[in-house]
């Protein structure tokens, strides 16, 4: 790149930062390039320093040194004009100079130097260049479930911490369920779960990178693995179900204690969201009569402002789902003021402006909630996700909403967050933008500041994931999203009905492309996330290989039966070609399941890895039975020249 060459706008789009800085002004400077700086000051910030070393370790471009005598190439200087979180960001002839109000404008400068340098003739240099930036959204948050069945281990909590305060995110909010092990009340939670001490760590480790740590504990509905302990079961509205009774002493005991642990483990929060969506069955059970005495709303209100009386002493402001907002407005006169709603919807709605203004008429502050669109997918269907991240995005901050409350959900327990680093940070840079974020600009850009490489093949590799993730899921589909269709068996009517409506010659095809453009790609930055885009192509791939598998040993056996009588060389053809496609099949799945189980453990603990792998071997076994089946057809076919119907050997 020869960045004398370049305009102040141009430079601005050459240069693929993410997010865009607000303002970006070529300086005069010899080439229009400097050295980059390399020597910080005594007491320079240690997680901008992490970060910082991190990425230009990883892209062989240098570490930080401490700088004797004064004399660093990095200086930071407070500038108390400057609102919280913005910077002023001027390098020039091998220095950067920082100027912000507040550390975490400070730490951002740092996240943009981060991504400066550009690589010209194999040798790395930054752009003469001033930027001013600042935030659109105050709060820029990480809804991470990790109680469905992936919990990440010590070391990938972190890795995720960081790479959110990267891209600019303040904050982290894991959503527990029942994995929190809390000391009095440990049986909920799995043998691996979260530990005070762990959380306390996190929380500690969090503030380094300027990222607050939100719990995020559900105090309503979707407590069913507490509630099936039988020393819970007294508080659930039906037998050992998923909703916690607000009437029940035993209920409000058991949350005063989980909440003051979680409390005393983070410190002092800015927030602590309990949950409270979904709560249809309040009322269908063991509240019948207290919920027609006191009105439904009114015991959901109750309960909200029992559980601010557990938060309040913390400083911490309460946060809930908006559902049971939106069923009922007038919720919001009876609960704190001073409670923040979380405004989730996820699909590719026209608009979000009625959600939105719902909370507002109300006078209660809200963050937005748009969605990665990665539950129950192979891959997240990124079409759908950046749309609801775009518009949902968009129309907060005209309605200068409090901030973004990004989520990720694992409801099947199976998919990888490795694969979601996409629409997650692309909503986080929508969020941080005061204007519109083109997913096109976006997709040029992600190359080289997430992976590190000037490579456009990734961001198509993205869209091609995406794409593919839809073509199995036309707007009618009926049997299920991509994970459920990959452990479906592809003799199932409902399943092929389905994928009989995809391309599957294009579903391989676009997989293909992608397992061969990642197969031996290692990038600098963020391998492993481009390891995960191959394991998903290569998911994908085996999708459409069984279904088409299916098809072909329906015509080579419809074939089989037409010949049987006059043909048995065509016969026997048939019949053995039938048991080599189930061991094409078998071999797919044992091969997939040591690629599955290594991106698992690079992120989560054990626990749930097992119940996952167990899918790929019982995958592989029915097809071995198959493959048995159709050799026990064809030695009776050799001596009676008769042959049963297929459904007949596929289910024995």
């Amino acid at each position: 790149m020869h960045l004398g060459l370049l305009s102040a706008a141009g430079l601005a789009a050459s240069l693929h930062l993410v997010p865009h800085p607000q303002s970006v002004d070529l300086l005069s400077c010899p080439g229009q390039a400097s050295p980059v700086p390399l020597t910080v000051p005594q007491g320079f910030d240690a997680g901008a320093r992490a970060e910082l070393d991190e990425r230009w370790a990883a892209l062989r471009i240098g570490r930080l040194r401490t700088a004797l005598r004064g004399d660093a190439k990095i200086t930071v200087r407070h500038d108390g004009s400057l609102p919280a979180q913005a910077y002023r960001l001027t390098v020039r002839h091998g220095r950067a100079s920082i100027e912000s109000s507040d550390a975490a404008g400070a730490f951002y400068a740092a996240m943009t130097l981060a991504q400066l340098p550009v690589r010209s003739e194999g040798d790395w240099s930054v752009p003469c260049v001033r930027i001013e930036d600042r935030p659109a959204l105050q709060w820029r948050v990480l809804s991470d479930d990790v109680s469905r069945g992936p919990l990440p281990t010590m070391h990938y909590f972190e890795e995720r911490i960081r790479t959110i305060a990267a891209f600019k995110m303040n904050g982290y909010s894991p959503y527990m369920e029942h994995v929190f092990v809390s000391p009095t009340d440990p049986l909920p939670a799995p043998l691996d779960g979260v530990t005070p001490a762990q959380l306390h760590e996190l929380a500690e480790y969090a503030a380094r990178f300027h990222v607050a740590l939100v719990p995020e504990q559900q105090s309503f509905a979707h407590m069913h693995n507490t509630l099936r302990l039988e020393r819970y079961a007294g508080a659930a509205e039906l037998p050992h179900g998923f909703l916690l009774v607000p009437n029940a002493p035993l209920s409000m005991e058991y949350l005063s204690r989980i909440v003051a642990q979680e409390l005393a483990a983070v410190g002092r929060p800015p927030f602590f969201h309990i949950g409270s969506d979904e709560t249809a069955t309040l009322g269908l059970g063991s509240t019948q009569s207290y919920v027609a005495a006191r009105g439904r709303s009114n015991v959901y209100a109750e309960h909200i402002v029992a559980m601010n009386r557990l938060v309040a002493s913390s400083g911490a402001r309460l946060m809930l789902w908006d559902d049971g907002i939106e069923n009922d407005p007038g919720i919001m006169k009876l609960i704190p003021s001073n409670a923040v709603i979380v405004n989730w919807h996820y699909g590719a709605e026209p608009s979000f402006d009625r959600y939105i203004q719902t909370i507002a008429r109300g006078g209660l502050q809200q963050m937005v909630a748009p969605g990665a669109s990665n539950w129950n997918e192979i891959f997240p269907a990124i079409d759908t996700a950046l749309v609801n991240e775009r518009r949902f995005i968009n129309e907060g901050k005209a309605a200068h909403v409090l901030g973004l409350f990004q989520t990720v959900w694992h409801d099947d327990g199976e998919t990888l967050y490795e694969a979601t680093w996409y629409p997650v940070i692309y909503a986080a840079t929508a969020a941080w933008e005061r204007g519109d974020v083109e997913p096109e600009r976006f997709a040029a850009d992600f190359p080289s500041a997430f992976f590190g490489v000037d490579d456009d093949v990734y961001g198509a590799d993205v869209a091609s994931l995406g794409q593919t993730t839809r073509l199995l899921e036309p707007p009618d589909y009926s049997y299920g999203q991509t994970d459920a269709l990959f452990w479906a068996d592809p003799f199932d009517s409902a399943a092929d009905d389905q994928t009989a409506k995809a391309d599957l010659r294009k579903v391989r095809l676009w997989s293909e492309a992608v397992e061969a453009n990642r197969y031996f790609a290692r990038p600098p930055l963020h391998a492993e996330a481009a390891s995960v885009m191959f394991l998903a192509a290569r998911r994908y791939d085996l999708l459409g290989r069984k279904f088409q598998i299916a098809g072909e040993v329906r015509a080579m056996y419809a074939d089989a039966l037409a010949h049987a009588t006059t043909d048995s060389e065509t016969t026997l053809r048939d019949l053995y070609w039938c048991r080599y496609w189930m061991w094409e099949l078998r071999d797919a799945y044992e091969e997939l399941a040591p690629l599955y189980a290594g991106a698992w453990r690079y992120e989560n603990r054990e626990g749930h890895l097992a119940s996952n792998l167990e899918r790929y071997h019982l995958a592989a076994q029915k097809a071995i039975e198959r493959a048995d089946a159709f050799y026990r057809v064809t030695r009776e076919y050799v001596t009676s020249k008769t042959l049963p119907p297929l459904e007949s050997v596929l289910s024995s």
